[in-house]
Formats: C-alpha cells, sequence, structure tokens
C-alpha cells in the first residue's frame, strides 16, 4: 500500500470533536458526561488509525469501520467507566482466598456499613455525655463478652489490669509492628529461630521487628527450640518474649518447641509480658468442622498469654483489620503509642467488624460466610453439584462429579482438609488451561482450579445464588464447542 493511499484513508476520519459531538451521543453525554465520550472517541480512532498505520486496513475495511464508530464508541466508554474491582465466583474450594478477597462478609456486616456510611455516626462520640470518645469501644465492649471471661491473667498483675481490651489496627503485620514497638523499642525481644516465619507478600516476621526499632534475639534451633534456650537469653535489655503461630506452614519429623504453659510460668517468673501471633486467630471452636490443633484466641488468653495479635479477614471472617487483645494496662499503652494514629481503621471496617462480632456473641455462626462454608458437608455440597451437572447437557462438554477436599487457605491451618465433592469439567478440543481461561471470561468470571490436567469446581466456595450463573457459564463452553464443531 502506498503512503498517499494511507493519507487518504486517513482523510476519511472524522475528528475527534466531530465525532464526539454526533446527535446519537446525546443520552450517553447526558449519562456519562462529554468528557469520557470524547475520551472514548479518541481512543476508537487512534486504534483505526493505527490499523491503516499497520496495512490491516484497506479502503473497504475503513468504510466498514466507519459504519462502526457509533457503538465502538459507547463500547468504549462502557469499559473505560467499568469498575476495576468487580465480583467473580469462588468456586476454587479455598475458602479464605487471598487473592480472592479472603473472607466475604455478613450481610449485616454489609448492612451495618451501609447505614454507618451514608449518615454521620457515633465514631468517636459520646451521645450521653455529649463528648468526645473513643473509636475502639464499638469493637472493645463485643470483644470483651467474647474473651474477657475466659482469660486468665495471673496474680501477679494488677488488679485493674487484668482485664481484657482489644484495639484494632489494618492488618496484622500492623497489629505486630504497634505491639513491639510499644512494648519492646530498643529493647530486645526474644523468639524460636524455628519461628522466623514469612506472613505472605514477602513479609517477614525480622523485618517487621526490625522496622519496630526492637532488637531481635533467636534462640534455638530451626526445628528445636525449648524453654531453657528462651531463659539462657534473658538479660536486663529483655523487653518482650515472643511466641509465632506457625500459620502457612507445619513442620514435621524431629521438632519441639515449648509449650504456651511453660512460656507463661517463664514470663510471669521474670515479670516479662509475653505477646503471641496467632496470625489468623479463631473465636471459634475448629474442630466443630472437623479441623483440631488449631489455637484460639481465647486459648491463648486463658493460658495467661498477655497480647495476643491475630487478623480479622481470615478465621474471623470479618474484614481486614489486625487485633491487639490482652491485657488492659499493655493494651493502653499502645492506643497511645503514636503509630496507633497512623494504623487505625476507618468507620467502615468498624461497623463490619462490630456486626460480624455481634453475630459471635449471638451465636449466629453460621450468618458469617466463612464459617457457614467452612461447616457444610460433603453431602449438602454433592445436592449441589448434581443439580448443576444435571442441567448442563452437550455432546462435546463432560462433567463428571468425584469425591475432593477443600481447603481453608489465608494462611490458615495448612494442613487442614474438608472433604467436598468436586465437578470435573472437560471439553473436547479444549485443554485445561484453555476451559479455565473460557470460564474466566464469563459474565460472571467463574475461578476454577486446575489440577493433574483437569479444570475443578468446588461448590463449598460457591454461594448457592450463584449456581445459577455458574450453569450459564458452563452452557456457554458447551455452546462454544458446537460452534466451533460447527
Amino acid at each position: 500500500m502506498k503512503t498517499e493511499s494511507k493519507t487518504g484513508l486517513y482523510r476519511k476520519l472524522p475528528s475527534v470533536d466531530k465525532l464526539a459531538h454526533r446527535p446519537i451521543f446525546a443520552a450517553l453525554v447526558s449519562l456519562e458526561g462529554q468528557v469520557a465520550v470524547t475520551d472514548a472517541a479518541r481512543i476508537v480512532l487512534a486504534s483505526v488509525r493505527e490499523q491503516i498505520a499497520e496495512g490491516r486496513l484497506d479502503e473497504d475495511g475503513v468504510d466498514l469501520a466507519l459504519t462502526g464508530l457509533d457503538e465502538a464508541v459507547k463500547r468504549q466508554v462502557q469499559h473505560a467507566l467499568r469498575y476495576s474491582m468487580r465480583t467473580i465466583i469462588n468456586a476454587t474450594g479455598v475458602v479464605l482466598h487471598t487473592n480472592l478477597g479472603r473472607a466475604p462478609l455478613a450481610a449485616s456486616a454489609l448492612q451495618h456499613i451501609q447505614k454507618t456510611a451514608r449518615q454521620y455516626s457515633n465514631l468517636e462520640f459520646e451521645v450521653e455525655a455529649g463528648k468526645r470518645g473513643k473509636r475502639d469501644v464499638h469493637v472493645d465492649r463485643l470483644f470483651r463478652k467474647l474473651l474477657s471471661e475466659q482469660a486468665d491473667i495471673g496474680a501477679s498483675v494488677p488488679a485493674r489490669a487484668r482485664e481484657i481490651s482489644t484495639i484494632v489496627v489494618n492488618n496484622n503485620a500492623a497489629a505486630v509492628l504497634l505491639a513491639l514497638n510499644t512494648l519492646a523499642e530498643g529493647g530486645e525481644v526474644i523468639v524460636s529461630r524455628g519461628e522466623l516465619v514469612e506472613i505472605g507478600g514477602s513479609f517477614r516476621i525480622p523485618d517487621v521487628m526490625a522496622k519496630s526499632n526492637a532488637i531481635l534475639r533467636e534462640v534455638g534451633t530451626t526445628n528445636r527450640t525449648r524453654a531453657k534456650d528462651y531463659e539462657q537469653a534473658i538479660t536486663e535489655k529483655t523487653r518482650l518474649l515472643l511466641r509465632v503461630h506457625r500459620s502457612n506452614f507445619e513442620m514435621a519429623g524431629f521438632t519441639e518447641q515449648p509449650s504456651l504453659d511453660e512460656l507463661v510460668n517463664l514470663a510471669r517468673k521474670h515479670k516479662l509480658p509475653l505477646m503471641e501471633d496467632l496470625g489468623s486467630g479463631a473465636l471459634f471452636d475448629l474442630r466443630s468442622v472437623g479441623v483440631s490443633g488449631e489455637p484460639g484466641v481465647q486459648a491463648s488468653l486463658h493460658a495467661g498469654v498477655d497480647v495476643v495479635t491475630y487478623s480479622g479477614d481470615k478465621l474471623l471472617g470479618g474484614p481486614q483489620a489486625g487485633m491487639l487483645s490482652g491485657r488492659s494496662d499493655l493494651i493502653a499503652r499502645m492506643r497511645s503509642n503514636s503509630l496507633f494514629r497512623a494504623l487505625r481503621v476507618d468507620k467502615l471496617t468498624l461497623a463490619a467488624l462490630e456486626a460480624t462480632l455481634m453475630a459471635y456473641v449471638k451465636g449466629d455462626h453460621d450468618a458469617i460466610p466463612a464459617l457457614r462454608m467452612m461447616r457444610l458437608s460433603r453431602e449438602e455440597i454433592a445436592r449441589r453439584a448434581e443439580a448443576v451437572a444435571a442441567r448442563v447437557q452437550s455432546s462435546g462438554l463432560s462433567i463428571e462429579l468425584i469425591d475432593g477436599d477443600s481447603v481453608i487457605g489465608g494462611g490458615a491451618v495448612p494442613s487442614a482438609i474438608l472433604p467436598t465433592r468436586l465437578l470435573v469439567v472437560t471439553c473436547q478440543g479444549l485443554s485445561a488451561d484453555e476451559i479455565s481461561a473460557r470460564l474466566r471470561a464469563s459474565d460472571l468470571p467463574v475461578i476454577a482450579r486446575v489440577e493433574e490436567g483437569r479444570v475443578l469446581l468446588d461448590l463449598r466456595t460457591v454461594f448457592p445464588e450463584q449456581d445459577e450463573a455458574v450453569v450459564a457459564a458452563l452452557a456457554q463452553l458447551a455452546n462454544f464447542r458446537l460452534k466451533i464443531s460447527d
């Protein structure tokens, strides 16, 4: 194609201004604004010019493109103004999937957020006294109900400090940072080498400790640490004993670690605070869903731990947050730390957390989606899976049901598995990766897992009201197979 002919093709195109001000866009301009329509027109025309420059459009091609400019601009406006964050269907069977937002919020949490966000609230105001208050009180009162009765602070601690208090920051790493900075800045923190874990996203306990200006004092070996290792490391520089729960991995074989009782007794003997970073932090008995060996917040406080840090969007089933629960005198020191203001949460997080905790207080665990999913039986999931499979019939698409396992995820109880029933999807002519990609391309993206060359759908983590969308995505996959076979 000659340069002159390209020039002639360019001249066929309208200007951005002329295209953007066509009468056909009047309603769109009224709804989305002239700037959005003009930007869309600029992008559409730039795409056509690029195709001309690359020799991919001749005169007939340009004429055809011109007839579709209006629709192309409308589609571009819709694409540009679509939210980047959107709903997907989690069919992976990973209940607390970090990449998919971890714990979904309870309906009551969403309602409480909406009420709190739409109007003014008593976030930091005591209505009866008519004076400024503290934002922590809204959730601290509920944490006290859930935690205080089971705490055993110890007779050596003043009576006024034996109450359990809780403050909230933006995540568990922030909770650890605030606690270490408050309790051990400039001093030593004793921790086992076997607990210097990476907590996700390349954040490591030693790095968090360094940022807190506390000095790390490692004791024991990677696989074996005893109480006497802690005791031999205690000096006048020691400010804190730290225990970090290995929430995202397990050690087996020739291993040893001191019991919580041993560390509690050691801390009391030397009048040092003992802090435990639980990470996930369950407020309910995991044995009810067949998971054993995972410590809960109540159990740690009952054993005599002075400060416990844990997450809000993992086993608790609430919003992203980091909680610090423990002795009221130590929590008060953390609240007065200037770091607390930088790390504290906003009214929406507190509203979601308050509603989630209220469900615990009421004993309504099924109101919390993550807990409800964990409690589902294989039989309940199987009935739904059979119903989905029965509704999708195609000669090129095969759906088989097999037994399998779900996992809790989110760095919690890594070895725990929950029995489930899986849909195995195969489509003639498409690889597992291609099937997975087409499910993700559905109007409501379906995120499956691919194992050993098979696409697996686990309805444990699919909300029942989303089953219809799963059927639609599978039907769309079947229709695509019929089209390519024709």
